[in-house]
């Protein structure tokens, strides 16, 4: 640990210029004290580090100087792709990994490329979490992001609609989406993989057994087809409906797939309503939905999506009587 933080401490030196014991200590998460006997250690080690006392002082390296110790560890390397994604990084349990591998990167680079980058770094920041929802990640995603990368079988118990269920799977990617944490696996016997919520795994066991990762399989294109795939299968109805202005506004923030339905088939009609045929997931979900909207949409088709309308809407009358 002292060795890895004395080359992070070099890092930040290169990387920045001159810096306090207290800035050091804080992007390290360790105290002043210990600063300062790393800088005794360097110094003696024959590092080249000055200290300048002072309101404007710090620890700044010779000019000119700069150490050649660059090399990315193994962690550091997977982190890299997380870069952008402190959240997940720490998450998978590589945000150390992380910060030490954008140091060594930003000590590669040419002073006006690390100027550059750091600009980018303190001036845009990515939350992959969704609104309302808090980042909690799952129990076992460290073992299931280690049997990922090492290519190892994994024994899981997991729920899911059908009931709870025991299998062995072959882990062959991860994938973040909206702050829930998604598993894209091979089951014993398949031939196609399937997506597993990692939230829904109830028991884990690590697997010692490797596997021959699929030589045609690709992440980035099996999760496109299978969340476009997910959103074409959830939608099993069709509703026509009018709608206010304000009413289409809302009915557009529903989903993506409502949106561009609602886009293609909207029909001006008189007093400013907009007649729209919307995919719905059943009866019953669209009327949770539509009944948000109060007065601002009117179900025209299926009549029973009208009936369903009417009876909620009897049903709440009657909470609320004169």
């Amino acid at each position: 640990m002292q060795a890895s933080r004395l080359l992070s401490i070099l890092m930040l030196l290169q990387g920045h210029g001159r810096l306090s014991a207290a800035v050091l200590a804080a992007e390290l998460s360790v105290s002043t004290r210990t600063i300062l006997r790393d800088m005794d250690q360097l110094s003696a080690a024959g590092v080249p580090v000055w200290a300048d006392r002072g309101r404007e002082g710090g620890f700044v390296l010779r000019e000119g100087w700069s150490t050649q110790l660059t090399g990315l560890t193994s962690d550091e390397a997977q982190a890299l792709s997380l870069a952008g994604l402190p959240t997940a990084a720490t998450e998978l349990g590589l945000g150390q990994a992380a910060t030490a591998a954008r140091l060594k990167m930003l000590a590669a680079l040419p002073a006006r490329l690390r100027d550059d980058a750091e600009r980018i770094r303190t001036r845009l920041h990515i939350d992959p979490v969704d609104w309302y929802r808090a980042a909690s990640p799952p129990v076992h995603l460290q073992a299931v992001a280690d049997a990922v990368w090492r290519q190892r079988l994994l024994q899981i118990r997991y729920e899911s609609w059908k009931g709870i269920s025991e299998r062995q799977i072959k882990p062959l990617g991860l994938v973040l989406k909206a702050g829930i944490w998604y598993l894209a696996a091979l089951a014993d016997g398949q031939t196609q993989a399937r997506t597993y919520r990692l939230s829904n795994i109830q028991q884990l066991i690590p697997g010692m057994t490797g596997f021959v990762y699929p030589k045609t399989f690709r992440l980035a294109a099996y999760w496109q087809a299978a969340t476009q795939r997910f959103e074409t299968d959830i939608y099993t109805g069709r509703a026509v409906v009018l709608a206010t202005p304000q009413g289409l506004r809302h009915i557009k923030e529903f989903s993506a797939l409502v949106a561009e339905a609602a886009s293609r088939s909207a029909k001006p009609e008189s007093a400013g309503w907009t007649q729209l045929t919307l995919p719905i997931e059943s009866i019953e979900h669209a009327a949770r939905q539509l009944l948000g909207l109060a007065a601002e949409v009117q179900v025209l088709q299926p009549a029973a999506l009208r009936r369903l309308m009417r009876q909620r809407i009897a049903a709440m009358a009657s909470l609320y009587p004169d």
